[in-house]
């Protein structure tokens, strides 16, 4: 052997080279029809990547060595959330989203003996309050590193309407940021992925929905007070195209905030996606969740909250909470996802994904600005619509069974019963009401389905 390395014995093959092999063996047939295939965001995936493919592509780094595994709690009940808060650190938890009902919750309670220097804890306010949110901030100590999830635009989108109107809303949102806490503005892009939308979609509305706050903020020239933003993503089943996602969100905030001429940074929090959950064969949630929080950690996600694989009908229980938590565990302890600083580095294929959705996505964002933005686009029902378009897409997809969800759709046990399982209601809740626009609804794919086989159970 000549080299002094294995690989310096072997010469370098093209690009062009391996396409003409892989033409060879195909015997004629189409390269293009037997080995590219086309993604729901418009992406012809190649059968294999190569180093000429990041020729005019700029990679930026990915951290994944400090994720933290998260638990999420209702705080409903302040003794009960606080109780479960501390078991939930002793079974391993570093990150506590508490899902705050109301204004009444006393938060000191919640967060009694829990250390705010080594627990990241995010305050996940049903309600906007300026009293309430000054109140933890002066009564609590180390308050200021507490994530504070504020978001009126993610509310109209999600419910219809402001909290009190576009003014009143905006007016709290601005007194907020002079409190100096670390973190008061956050994107909820996890709607966008539950209610249908397509990757392409939900990096352009989470960007243009962040933009949204930066003009506000410019014209008041409070921008200076806006010291971090949180994206909330939800992470879907296409393990390197989710990867990518989140690598392409980073990039598309930092294109965004450099137009601003500001550093500001982005966290990003992962959950699994609700939308491919089913209650037929429930334990194979259990392995959605798990590709999805690898994703969710690759991708380079602050902090990841797993999801309970019965959580579509069952009520919140131990064993289950158990579970999702070990599986991070597992992840960090065991497979050592906290260990490699940037493990899809070099991965021609991933950043290449990167690349093409960031700048689809980015092309999206530019012809939402140049109609008006996020909100005109929310309230002539244009967001709704395209989002409503990827959603059919997907569902006629899953019933043609070209997406598969193995025990619902394909591989089905016809004796697994559910109808007396069901603690929870799983379908969408009707609740007629008058509402500002159209809101965006989260549905899970298999809902139709489920439904007829529980009728005929």
């Amino acid at each position: 052997m000549k080299g002094e390395t294995l690989f310096e014995n072997f010469r370098a093959i093209s690009a062009k080279e391996w396409k003409q092999k892989i033409q060879y063996d195909l015997k004629g047939k189409d390269y293009n029809e037997e080995v590219v295939w086309n993604s729901p965001e418009g992406i012809k995936v190649k059968p294999f990547y190569h180093a000429d493919d990041l020729e005019h592509i700029t990679s930026e780094p990915t951290t994944v060595t400090s994720w933290k595994l998260g638990q999420i709690i209702y705080a409903g009940n302040v003794i009960m959330a606080h109780e479960k808060a501390l078991k939930c650190i002793g079974k391993g938890a570093e990150a506590l989203r508490f899902l705050i009902p109301s204004e009444n919750i006393d938060i000191s309670i919640i967060l009694n003996n829990i250390d705010l220097n080594t627990i990241k804890v995010y305050l996940d306010m049903q309600f906007l309050s300026n009293s309430f949110i000054s109140n933890v901030l002066n009564t609590i100590p180390f308050s200021n590193t507490i994530k504070f999830q504020v978001d009126p635009i993610g509310h109209l989108a999600r419910t219809g309407n402001w909290y009190e109107s576009l003014s009143s809303d905006f007016k709290v949102y601005n007194e907020l940021l002079a409190l100096n806490a670390d973190n008061i503005t956050s994107i909820d892009v996890g709607l966008y992925e539950n209610a249908g939308a397509d990757m392409v979609q939900q990096l352009a509305y989470a960007i243009s929905h962040a933009n949204e706050y930066l003009n506000t903020l410019e014209e008041k020239e409070n921008l200076n007070k806006l010291k971090s933003i949180t994206f909330k993503v939800a992470i879907g089943g296409n393990y390197f195209f989710e990867i990518a996602k989140l690598k392409a969100l980073r990039n598309l905030w930092k294109i965004l905030v450099e137009a601003y001429g500001i550093s500001i940074p982005c966290h990003i929090t992962s959950a699994p996606s609700k939308r491919n959950k089913t209650i037929y064969d429930y334990n194979v949630n259990m392995l959605r969740t798990t590709t999805e929080c690898m994703s969710a950690v690759l991708g380079g996600s602050d902090s990841v909250f797993n999801m309970n694989y019965n959580s579509v009908y069952k009520k919140d229980n131990d064993f289950a909470e158990r579970v999702a938590l070990n599986q991070l565990i597992l992840l960090k302890e065991e497979s050592y996802f906290d260990k490699v600083e940037n493990p899809a580095e070099g991965s021609y294929y991933i950043e290449t994904l990167t690349n093409q959705l960031a700048e689809k996505a980015l092309i999206l964002f530019k012809a939402i600005e140049k109609d008006g933005g996020f909100l005109k686009q929310l309230k002539n029902h244009t967001i709704q619509n395209r989002i409503a378009d990827s959603a059919r897409k997907q569902q006629d997809r899953f019933n043609t069974k070209k997406s598969v969800l193995v025990g619902t759709n394909a591989y089905v046990n016809v004796d697994d019963k559910m109808s007396q399982e069901l603690e929870l209601y799983p379908f969408v809740k009707k609740n007629p009401r008058k509402t500002l626009i159209t809101p965006i609804i989260e549905k899970r794919l298999a809902e139709e389905l489920e439904q007829n086989r529980l009728s005929h159970e």
